[in-house]
């Protein structure tokens, strides 16, 4: 792969930082989850190729739209190694994380709708409470913040 690579195709890790606004560390802890894979130079230095922008860039949207690492890593497994993504690779990517993203939408949504009934009390009552003890079933198992404790 390297030898098809011209200088101007790779980045060193204080680019990459300054161009997707990550720390250094950032960049190595993905690199040591294996989400992205530098190139390794004759003085065995980083070098990230420019597409790697846009793996990183995903992984922060996708932090922020509730995504694990491993269901991170597993879209990212799914795009080709050695070439720039294509748009159709990452549409890909979107439609197959759209099913997650409905779900946390519901979620949320009926969160939402229930947050009233919480705020109201006052308390968050195990005794009330729609959402985490619904009909106050955590009663049986002991005193205290059972979610919080148990």
């Amino acid at each position: 792969m390297t030898a098809r690579l011209k200088p101007s195709d790779l980045l060193s890790i204080g680019e990459i930082a300054r161009r997707t606004g990550l720390s250094v560390s950032a960049i190595r802890f993905y690199e040591d989850k294996r989400l992205i894979e530098p190139v390794r130079t004759g003085g065995n230095q980083r070098r990230f190729l420019r597409s790697d922008i846009r793996r990183l860039s995903f992984i922060l949207i996708a932090q922020r739209l509730g995504l694990s690492l491993g269901e991170i890593e597993a879209q990212l497994a799914t795009l080709p190694q050695g070439r720039t993504p294509t748009a159709r690779d990452w549409q890909a990517i979107s439609q197959a994380i759209r099913a997650h993203l409905d779900a946390r939408i519901a979620e949320l949504t009926r969160t939402r709708e229930r947050l009233d009934g919480c705020i109201g009390c006052g308390c968050l009552s195990l005794e009330h409470c729609a959402i985490w003890n619904p009909e106050d079933r955590l009663a049986g198992e002991g005193p205290g913040p059972r979610k919080l404790v148990g």
